[in-house]
């Protein structure tokens, strides 16, 4: 009997001091711990900077596009000129060539281009329409509001999951409180029944009930502190706390907490309350504006152009580098000087015919499209449904929760007058045990009617897109 004291005693002590070490958190801010620290939520944070950095991709397509280009050219050998003989053309000055006859084909060497070449330029293309982009502009916006929506549907996931891991603490804990005190007062009674039997107004049976009864008592309160264990294990996954770190909550498991506004939340609610409606909503959205891009796709395209640069040529390369060389003024290229030129203007393009391909792709999108409002039709559906079995588990549960709370009353009752008829000899002690067992069970069933219909009222706010819309 000592050794049991002695053991609860340190259990209970460690217990304590592991919870004053660590950092206390309540509900609250479990939750904030898990909306900054949870990877789930970080990586839908992550998603939604590439949405943003993609509609900033898009609009830069818009604005005007410049290339530079630097080339060197050298032509060891260069193509030869063709020309029809005609010795009265400018190009034979007259001369004639043995052998030849007017019309013939006459190569000789390319004396219109020097061997190496050199050219610097800036290229500036400015878009000014394009049906497709301004369509593109719309996707982007639409696809920051999808990863905008879907990050909101991770957070309350997570909201709810570290929420019920945080009830399962606070549940377990009480558990364990209940246990201490049923401990207490059977050992109590097993210190009086032992005193009894030495008195000779008991028999060793009756000890021996009661010392079982205990002992099934601490080893089903040990059973609870492991399941408490993994309980703040699980708590800290679901907020991405440090795993080798300890962890104490706060807190108090208040029946008040249940109070749920049914009628209220029946006459205002709506579908686009619920985070994942949201998300079908901005899939929508996203592929209506397919469509319209693959139908922009056949609109023409008038952009501007500009070119400036400056030219070169030479004998060979490293005339290209010379600074200095004696170069006429009299309109002929010297081969190291370089010369500017530009060119501006307007082109369009215009489709025509594309064998049919984007016809059929407008098609395939237009059906993608129809699937979706499929799926909204089904999620509606779904939605209903997953109300009316939320609203049936809640109120049951509830309904659970209070029979349990007052069966728990009674057997603490009946228990209490049990030990008192039997302390004054009026009845036995396999009463007062059978009482003990019976209040036990009670307790028990008690916290878990209690855990269920905390989670059930989870469930019916999430149902109703209630639980968590903070941003």
């Amino acid at each position: 009997m000592k050794y049991i004291l002695t053991l609860l005693f340190l259990s209970v002590s460690l217990f304590g001091y592991s919870q004053g070490t660590s950092q206390v958190f309540t509900l609250d801010q479990c939750i904030e711990f898990a909306l900054k620290n949870a990877i789930a939520v970080q990586n839908s944070e992550l998603d939604e900077k590439i949405a943003s950095a993609r509609v900033k991709e898009t609009v830069g397509i818009g604005l005007p596009q410049i290339d530079g280009t630097v080339s060197l050219d050298h032509n060891q050998q260069l193509r030869r000129f063709f020309s029809l003989y005609d010795p009265n053309s400018i190009f034979f000055g007259g001369q004639t060539i043995p052998g030849a006859n007017v019309g013939d084909v006459i190569s000789a060497q390319n004396f219109f281009q020097l061997k190496s070449s050199a050219d610097a330029g800036v290229r500036v293309n400015q878009l000014l329409f394009n049906g497709s982009y301004l369509v593109g502009l719309q996707a982007a916006n639409a696809y920051k509001n999808l990863a905008i929506k879907s990050s909101l549907q991770t957070r309350e996931e997570v909201v709810s999951n570290v929420t019920k891991a945080y009830y399962a603490v606070l549940v377990n804990r009480e558990r364990i409180k209940s246990f201490d005190n049923n401990i207490a007062r059977v050992d109590s009674l097993l210190k009086d029944t032992r005193l009894m039997f030495e008195n000779g107004f008991a028999e060793a049976i009756d000890v021996d009930r009661i010392q079982v009864s205990l002992t099934n008592l601490t080893t089903e309160r040990n059973k609870f502190m492991r399941i408490q264990d993994i309980s703040l294990e699980l708590l800290k996954f679901q907020m991405n706390y440090p795993m080798n770190e300890p962890l104490g909550i706060s807190g108090q498991l208040l029946e008040e907490e249940l109070t749920f506004d049914i009628d209220g939340y029946l006459a205002n609610w709506n579908y686009k309350d619920r985070p994942d409606y949201q998300v079908l909503e901005a899939n929508k959205k996203l592929q209506s504006l397919n469509v319209k891009n693959n139908i922009a796709l056949g609109m023409p395209v008038l952009s501007a152009y500009a070119n400036l640069g400056y030219s070169t040529q030479s004998p060979n390369i490293g005339g290209l580098f010379q600074t200095n060389t004696n170069i006429s003024d009299n309109g002929m290229v010297g081969p190291d000087k370089w010369y500017s030129y530009s060119s501006y203007g307007l082109s369009l393009r215009v489709p025509i015919f594309s064998g049919l391909q984007r016809s059929y792709k407008v098609q395939q999108e237009k059906l993608a499209l129809q699937q979706i409002e499929n799926g909204e039709r089904q999620l509606k559906s779904s939605i209903d449904l997953e109300i009316k079995q939320a609203l049936s588990s809640y109120t049951s549960n509830v309904e659970m929760l209070n029979a349990q709370k007052q069966n728990a009353a009674l057997a603490a009752r009946v228990a209490s007058v049990t030990k008192i008829k039997y302390t004054e000899g009026v009845g036995s002690n396999f009463e007062v045990v059978e009482a003990e067992t019976t209040l036990r069970e009670s307790q028990v069933n008690y916290y878990n009617a209690l855990f269920d219909a905390l989670l059930a009222k989870v469930d019916l706010e999430k149902a109703f897109g209630k639980f968590y819309t903070d941003k």
